[in-house]
């Protein structure tokens, strides 16, 4: 019988196939033997969480500042956009950290930002720049008085001044 070119190659193929599939196997299985129980995680499985400090400075304390830039611009579209991120990045944050020193952490977020919030809102759709920089000065005082209360009083946030590009306080606080 004769065999054709076409069927030589599906034969090779399928015992090329199958050897490396039996390697495949073998491998895999020492190489979890080896990683046993307390091997670490396939990097599938391991996930970054942001600590609450990494979040403060990576997504809320940037969008505190460009709420109270677009206002002093007079950008009032930009500004209720900032402050629909910073809502936002303030609901996530509680979301990946419900808890914190074992205080629900959504619940206090929510407990400081929830008033100047909507004075912001307000000021904002009415054009209102001296009820924005009140509604300011409330969100700020807010987020110290949480960084008191979770023992982070060393954090202080401030309103930013015209010559400074941060709301951060770096000096010490007096004794």
């Amino acid at each position: 019988m004769k065999t054709s070119t076409k069927d030589r190659s599906i034969a090779f193929a399928l015992l090329a196939i199958i050897p490396a599939a039996i390697l495949g196997v073998a491998l895999a299985s020492t190489h979890s033997d080896a990683a046993g129980p307390q091997g670490s995680p396939s990097p599938q499985t391991a996930q970054y969480l942001p600590s609450i400090s990494d979040m403060m400075i990576a997504t809320i304390q940037p969008r505190h500042l460009r709420l109270w830039q677009a206002a002093q611009d007079r950008n009032w579209e930009f500004a209720a956009y900032e402050l629909g991120n910073l809502h936002g990045a303030f609901k996530r944050l509680g979301e990946a950290h419900p808890v914190d020193h074992d205080m629900p952490f959504q619940d206090m977020i929510a407990s400081v930002t929830e008033q100047p919030f909507k004075a912001l809102d307000t000021a904002i759709k009415s054009k209102d720049e001296i009820e924005f920089s009140k509604a300011y000065a409330d969100l700020t005082e807010g987020c110290n008085s949480c960084h008191q209360a979770l023992s982070r009083g060393v954090v202080v946030i401030r309103v930013p001044s015209g010559t400074s590009v941060s709301d951060q306080d770096f000096t010490s606080p007096k004794p």
